[in-house]
């Protein structure tokens, strides 16, 4: 089933929105995460940046499970717009909290820091296994755009943080200033999020185009998005799957699960390894250096920057990694990095840090590109969107060992 050629001028309008609504997935936490500074001026006794990574990993990942295992009965739309209301709701709850406090610190303002980053967890397993899967089913450029945005997402946020901090630095309670702005910025983009996914996405016709097919092949998750879209009458195929060639039944998700397990230990491996280094061992970690208290967020505004790069670099096809022992191979060698780290930490200066931040950033971002892309390729409709969100979980999974993990690095030094 080609795409009509009437459709595929339309093909950039709909990248364009899956990069978007990729930066909504990520935009609010990325903000919590890059104002560290200004939750480790307010609890400094907490580890702020370890433990916010901590509580929100548990939510993701466990409800993500649930969902993943029960996606070909979700209704991908209501799951996708509760994600984003929720970052939406949370996001301007950070505000309500912080002026209700007026800026305190203390256990109970950080308690509720915690329950809103729990929230973040719980949007992120709606939304990110949820787009993940959906655009799975599409065009491979669709899903390379959404996860490009994820890690525009963290760019931005470096580039406005950076502004924010360089304003209001001299001013009195400049950190709270930045971080109010910044709440106040991931609230709007979060709404915007909720009415392009809720009224624009579902309509545009290349986009109706591939769920209708995902329809047609048996996929029960698009009902929803398409009537959205405008179509009510809706693919059907009436003879039981088992007896219609042209609809073999799909396979389980164990059996996806077990014909890309390499994939998923590849998608579990990036994360674990990334996320023990970024974002706690460079916030708290890496030592003084002559950027003073602008050091940790010019390390992870590379890692940004860089991450962004790499999720670019595969849409020249000739760039891309395809070969399933290429992957494994890369993905192991990057293992490496943490002594590399461990030694530049405490013998070397910000210049190689900052390289190996970059070099960490830009490897994460090609290689999940790599793999998110070749994973779904000849499977149908409702096993690739299956197998996006059995990828995610793999993700968030590494995440969560990663963040545990990434505790490892205080050891001698008072815990």
């Amino acid at each position: 089933m080609e795409l009509p050629s009437i459709m595929r001028s339309g093909k950039y309008a709909a990248m364009a929105m899956c990069w978007i609504l990729g930066n909504g997935c990520l935009f609010s936490w990325n903000s919590m995460l890059t104002i560290g500074d200004y939750y480790a001026y307010l609890f400094p006794d907490y580890h702020p940046t370890r433990v916010l990574t901590l509580v929100y990993q548990p939510f993701a990942v466990g409800l993500l499970a649930i969902l993943a295992y029960r996606e070909a009965k979700i209704n991908t739309r209501r799951r996708n717009l509760t994600g984003y209301v929720i970052f939406f709701i949370s996001s301007l709850l950070l505000i309500v909290l912080d002026l209700a406090t007026s800026g305190r610190g203390g256990v109970w303002p950080f308690l509720g820091v915690c329950i809103i980053s729990g929230a973040f967890g719980v949007a992120d397993a709606h939304v990110q296994g949820g787009m993940v899967g959906d655009l799975s089913l599409m065009c491979p450029e669709f899903v390379q755009s959404f996860l490009a945005g994820l890690a525009a997402s963290g760019a931005i946020i470096s580039a406005l943080r950076l502004i924010t901090k360089g304003a209001f630095e001299n001013t009195k309670g400049g950190l709270r200033k930045g971080a109010l702005l910044f709440f106040a910025i991931s609230s709007f983009f979060e709404l915007l999020c909720v009415l392009l996914y809720a009224f624009i996405f579902p309509r545009l016709p290349i986009v109706r185009f591939y769920r209708s097919k995902a329809a047609s092949e048996g996929s029960k998750t698009v009902s929803a998005d398409l009537a959205a879209g405008g179509m009510r009458d809706l693919p059907t195929h009436d003879a039981p799957q088992g007896e219609d060639p042209k609809h073999p039944e799909r396979l389980s998700t164990t059996q996806l699960f077990l014909q890309n397990v390499d994939y998923a230990l590849d998608m579990f491996l990036i994360y674990t390894l990334t996320l023990s280094i970024f974002p706690g061992f460079l916030s708290e970690d890496t030592g003084s250096h002559s950027l003073g208290s602008w050091y940790a967020l010019v390390l992870i505004a590379m890692f940004n920057v860089w991450d962004l790069v790499g999720r670019c670099i595969p849409l020249v096809e000739a760039l891309k990694l395809g070969s399933r022992r290429g992957l494994m191979a890369a993905i192991f060698s990057r293992f490496l990095l943490v002594p590399a780290f461990y030694f530049t930490a405490r013998y070397g200066d910000q210049g190689w840090m900052i390289t190996l931040t970059s070099f960490l950033g830009l490897s994460n971002g090609y290689l999940t590109v790599c793999v998110i892309t070749a994973a779904p390729k000849g499977y149908k409709g409702p096993e690739q969107n299956a197998l996006g969100n059995l990828l995610v979980l793999c993700l968030l999974a590494g995440i969560f060992s990663g963040v545990t993990l990434d505790w490892l690095w205080l050891i001698g030094k008072g815990w």
